[in-house]
């Protein structure tokens, strides 16, 4: 793939897992603050079912990052880099196993001490990475502005 296409891709995939992120937290604390317990149901099984989507978009930002900027990351990128093993690490520790945990009890009707610790300590750990995800969006602008700067003069 041309380094041009794959800077494409990585900026789609990223915007794609931080919108995906961002409409997953805003839709459960609206469901959680103003809808019944059917409508919290009905968010839990819809972000389930998009979980594998955002799984893709944050293994595709991945991997074209280390296909873009090839060897040792440095400065900026090392920073990148350490928010998105910190995101990833996020997502499969406590978001992933979370979603699926919320999303079958609140199908049965389970609402308990239990499943609000569960919310809330998902609603931290996505909120977690979406601004990680936001500041690498925010790094990766200005590295983009740097570099055309710099190859402009």
């Amino acid at each position: 793939m041309k380094s041009n296409t794959l800077k494409k891709l990585h900026k789609y995939a990223a915007a794609c897992a931080f919108l995906l992120i961002v409409t997953f937290f805003t839709s459960t604390v609206v469901a959680d603050l103003w809808g019944d317990l059917a409508i919290i149901t009905q968010v839990k099984q819809g972000i389930l079912s998009c979980v594998s989507l955002l799984v893709l978009a944050m293994m595709t930002t991945g991997v074209t990052a280390k296909k873009i900027y090839k060897g040792k990351a440095k400065g900026v990128f090392a920073t990148k880099e350490k928010r998105m093993k910190i995101a990833a690490a996020n997502g499969i520790f406590i978001l992933i196993p979370a979603a699926f945990f919320l999303a079958s009890w609140s199908a049965n009707g389970q609402f308990d001490q239990i499943y609000w610790t569960v919310q809330i300590v998902e609603l931290i750990a996505g909120f977690t990475n979406a601004v990680l995800m936001g500041l690498n969006i925010r790094d990766g602008i200005r590295l983009g502005k740097k570099r055309a700067t710099t190859s402009a003069m």
